[in-house]
């Protein structure tokens, strides 16, 4: 699957209401960790609505970074995190879910879906996943 599959089998998993942001980002990128998906989708289940519902770190942010710390075996991961970080804010306007629904002109500035698709995408240009 290359990155735009992925970033929409991401979209479709939040669209469908099966997965939060966080969950829908790990099992687009399940295949990067030696873990099963369910215990993927177990493992970020609280990470949802920014962090606990908090509206603090998007989900979907902290989806990609717990698959890059599985898929680096926690080596390198911090330097990974910040990166992503870094790319996401650049595609999605800020880091912090409250921010990304702040409405522009009755707009959000950056909705679920394309937060989803843009945490797999940053996620990609970090590790350097091969299409």
């Amino acid at each position: 699957m290359n990155t735009e599959e992925r970033a929409a089998y991401a979209e479709e998993l939040k669209r469908s209401g099966i997965c939060n942001c966080a969950q829908a980002v790990a099992l687009a990128l399940a295949d990067q960790t030696a873990i099963g998906e369910t215990a993927l989708k177990q493992a970020t289940a609280g990470f949802c609505a920014g962090m606990g519902t908090l509206e603090a770190t998007c989900g979907a942010l902290i989806g990609a970074g717990i698959v890059a710390g599985l898929a680096t075996g926690g080596v390198g991961t911090l330097r990974i995190t910040r990166m992503l970080l870094t790319r996401f804010k650049e595609t999605c306007g800020a880091t912090a879910c409250r921010d990304m629904k702040a409405t522009i002109n009755g707009i959000p500035r950056c909705p679920c879906e394309q937060c989803v698709k843009n945490a797999v995408r940053a996620y990609a240009e970090v590790i350097g996943l091969q299409e």
